[in-house]
């Protein structure tokens, strides 16, 4: 029965209309995800009329072919600009663009593009296998299991600051601390100041572009400042792609990409965990793991890119399973997914399985297509994006300035979202001249209503924090919490007592 509705979404999928569909929303997902500010989700909501006049595979496959499309976009402009292009490519700056800015945009790209493959494949291939099985694992969790997730992706604080531990945390509270702004869970208003543009709180899009763009953008412009080095020949240095040196960088991280895409496909499948923890929790455990050069993570490190990439694009597999086997959307595009079957009158749920075989397998065949659409469509235009490096920053300091500002208003519709990219790309100019890390920034800001939100409700349903240990997983998360807490105090101990040793060896 399973090996006939396989066949049979076989015939759906590779009819030539819905294979160039899927090309057409992979094309539009990755330009989406590229586009600082303009998210795929916003894509699928504007595709999501097109779907009307679509048979229900034909609109799944559009709308999968723009999700795993804006999966991978993101990481685009964070590579080559240092500017995420969505919330969930975050974690792919911190080594992307040393690398591009160390002269191998193409190089990380590359490694980007393959990572964003192989995870969506891993995902898909877990989705197909054991999708019924985990869907009725989550089931499990409740508000204490995704507050202990949660809690234990925010102790990753130490890992993403460095050396400087200290500011880390710090920055991680500021997070926190603008991510109570607005309408609380339980209703009441809060840090307003009697704005009523911060009334529904803080978009998290306007705050990353104006972290990390616009302060970067600031840094750029006072470095070309104070470069007084004559100016080089006006001939633009060839950009070659190192295919053989990507292959070799994705062999040796091997073991990396496989984990960091069971990271995500696991937390795809909890609803609210999102991609963002995904990628925290992934390049956290990549760089634990790194035995030849740890310090090298933050640096422009393979590794580095390929956690967060392979985790972040694995997250769509995962978040399939709530969807199609409990009816319960695993994030916001999910849910617009979930919109579209609705409106072509088939339920999501348990039963889904045994009432659309079919649409269930072209879901399967349609992630992996668009997987292979992503290779294709951005191995042909690597070589012209990476040549955005090339650039002279008179043109391109202003053209992504239009570009943010663009990004942020498309959201709401606010003038006011772009001064909060301005107000908050000089806070974070100011962070990176005092040597504060931006991600914990990040890390509390998008985790932080989450955190919130699930502590909120498990507190409503049972007012005694015993249940947090009582109950196996959330006591398994909270575990790991303090595990991971332990490990960077050692680690942190261990780095202040090597240079005194140091010293003290030293012959006088």
């Amino acid at each position: 029965m399973m090996e006939l509705g396989l066949l049979a979404a076989a015939g759906e999928v590779a009819a030539p209309l819905t294979l160039l569909t899927i090309l057409i929303g992979v094309f539009v997902g990755i330009i989406a995800g590229a586009i600082p500010g303009f998210t795929f989700t916003m894509a699928l909501v504007l595709a999501f009329p097109f779907t009307f006049a679509m048979g229900p595979v034909q609109g799944l496959a559009l709308m999968i072919g723009i999700y795993i499309g804006g999966l991978s976009g993101g990481l685009i402009a964070g590579i080559l600009l240092g500017i995420p292009g969505t919330p969930s490519s975050v974690v792919t700056i911190y080594d992307g663009y040393p690398m591009a800015k160390a002269g191998e945009p193409a190089r990380a790209l590359g490694i980007g593009i393959a990572s964003s493959v192989i995870g969506t494949l891993i995902g898909a291939a877990v989705l197909f296998l054991v999708g019924p099985i985990i869907g009725r694992f989550t089931l499990n969790f409740g508000p204490w299991e995704v507050f202990s997730l949660v809690l234990f992706a925010l102790t990753l604080v130490a890992g993403l600051s460095g050396k400087h531990l200290v500011k880390g945390l710090i920055a991680a509270c500021l997070g926190l601390l603008i991510s109570t702004i607005g309408v609380a869970p339980a209703g009441q208003m809060r840090f307003n100041f009697d704005n009523p543009q911060l009334s529904g709180g803080l978009s998290a899009i306007p705050v990353l572009i104006g972290l990390f763009a616009v302060s970067q953008l600031l840094v750029n412009v006072e470095e070309s400042r104070l470069d007084t080095r004559p100016a080089a020949g006006t001939g633009a240095p060839k950009i070659r792609v190192p295919y053989a040196q990507v292959i070799g960088d994705m062999w040796r991280e091997k073991r990396n990409v496989v984990r960091s895409s069971m990271v995500g496909t696991f937390i795809g499948t909890l609803p609210a965990a999102g991609a963002e923890s995904a990628n925290f929790i992934s390049y956290d455990r990549a760089k634990k793991a790194e035995k030849r050069d740890p310090e090298n993570y933050g640096k422009g490190h393979p590794g580095g890119i390929v956690a967060s990439e392979s985790s972040n694009n694995a997250v769509a597999g995962g978040a399939f399973i709530p969807t199609i086997t409990l009816g319960i959307p695993g994030d916001v595009a999910q849910a617009v997914m979930m919109g579209a079957l609705i409106l072509h009158g088939i339920a999501p749920g348990p039963g889904l399985f045994e009432r659309q075989p079919v649409l269930v397998n072209s879901i399967y065949l349609s992630i992996v297509i668009a997987a292979l659409c992503v290779l294709v469509v951005q191995t042909l235009l690597l070589p012209f994006l990476a040549r955005v490096t090339l650039v002279p920053k008179a043109i391109l300091v202003p053209c992504i300035l239009v570009l943010t500002a663009v990004g942020s208003f498309a959201m709401n519709n606010r003038i006011f979202d772009i001064w909060v990219v301005v107000g908050f790309g000089i806070i974070g100019f100011l962070l990176v001249k005092l040597s504060v890390p931006l991600g914990p920034m990040i890390l509390g800001l998008i985790l932080g209503a989450t955190l919130e939100e699930e502590l909120l409700r498990a507190l409503q349903l049972s007012d005694s924090l015993s249940t947090f240990v009582t109950r196996p997983i959330s006591l398994t998360f909270l575990i790991l919490a303090v595990g991971s807490i332990g490990f960077s105090l050692y680690k942190a101990h261990r780095g202040r007592k090597a240079p005194t040793e140091a010293r003290e060896t030293v012959p006088v």
